[in-house]
């Protein structure tokens, strides 16, 4: 029979290629340890508990596998647990055994690192605080900041007894009062300072920041003060016989006001000299901050 070196030669071109391919397979199967570190998870935290402090949240493993396999491995491929299952209140010691290390087909922990962990525990708690909104920044000339109101106004936190009962509010993010004429309504995180301390359940808040317009003070030099209450043929004699104003109110109110007007009462007084406190007539909106001097001299004749 005459020999055909094309003969069958697709099925000599597949047994060409399977053994290639199961060569590769067979040459990427070399054994090696390769360090790695891996995430840390903590299962099975009794409710009634709360750590102390921040546990670590990785640790460092040798793995021992396929070269293949362990070049392919994947951040969360390889994972520690620790059960939490045993805790109870004080510093407790678990070991992290390399069984408890999550790790794929074929792979195999041959050390972790640290072998053990501390944590310390402590029973849990709770209380209800007030909301204090943080304000950033200064309204607009003339403005001030008024009431600060938040929506929720309270909140639950949680987390150990002996950080709870230390927590006497949470706040918010900053809201932004800055330039503004107007009411201030944002929506923000609430959050807790201490870090061990957390909200019962993730919340925002709507801060409303009132700005109402700043009191200033307006000063009338000059204002001549009158006796009211005289008696028929009475006269008095007033030292000094003009006094300085200063009157509080806004901008917008305080902007007319030229004058005031100043008196001493004299009703009923007998002749001679006395020592009697300068009034003045009520302006609406206004307030008198300051009289100098505030007493006058009059003499009744």
């Amino acid at each position: 029979m005459a020999y055909h070196p094309f003969r069958h030669f697709g099925l000599k071109v597949l047994s060409i290629a399977l053994a290639g391919a199961i060569w590769l397979t067979v040459g990427d199967q070399r054994a090696i340890e390769r360090p790695m570190r891996v995430p840390l998870e903590y299962h099975n935290m009794p409710s009634h508990l709360e750590l102390l402090s921040s546990p670590p949240d990785s640790v460092e493993v040798r793995l021992r596998g396929p070269s293949g396999t362990i070049g392919r491995l994947l951040p969360g491929d390889v994972v520690g647990v620790l059960d939490l299952t045993a805790a109870r209140p004080g510093t407790r010691l678990f070991h992290l055994l390399a069984d408890e290390v999550r790790v794929p087909y074929g792979v195999a922990v041959s050390q972790v690192n640290p072998a053990a962990v501390s944590l310390t525990f402590e029973p849990a708690a709770s209380r209800v605080v007030p909301v204090v909104p943080v304000v950033d920044g200064e309204p607009a000339a003339g403005y001030r900041v008024g009431r600060i109101l938040s929506s929720p106004e309270q909140v639950k936190v949680i987390g150990p007894v002996s950080h709870v009962v230390g927590v006497a509010s949470a706040t918010t993010e900053p809201v932004s009062v800055a330039s503004a004429t107007t009411n201030v309504v944002d929506r923000v995180v609430i959050g807790v300072a201490n870090e061990l301390v957390r909200l019962d359940q993730p919340q925002n808040a709507t801060v409303t920041v009132e700005i109402v317009p700043a009191a200033e003070d307006k000063r009338l030099d000059g204002v001549p003060v009158a006796a009211r209450g005289l008696g028929e043929g009475r006269s008095a004699r007033i030292e000094p016989e003009a006094v300085v104003v200063v009157l509080r109110g806004t901008r917008a109110r305080l902007l007319p006001l030229t004058a005031a007007a100043a008196y001493v009462d004299v009703t009923g007084l007998p002749p001679g000299r006395h020592d009697l406190p300068v009034k003045i007539d009520p302006v609406a909106d206004v307030q008198v901050a300051a009289i100098q001097p505030a007493t006058v001299a009059v003499r009744v004749r």
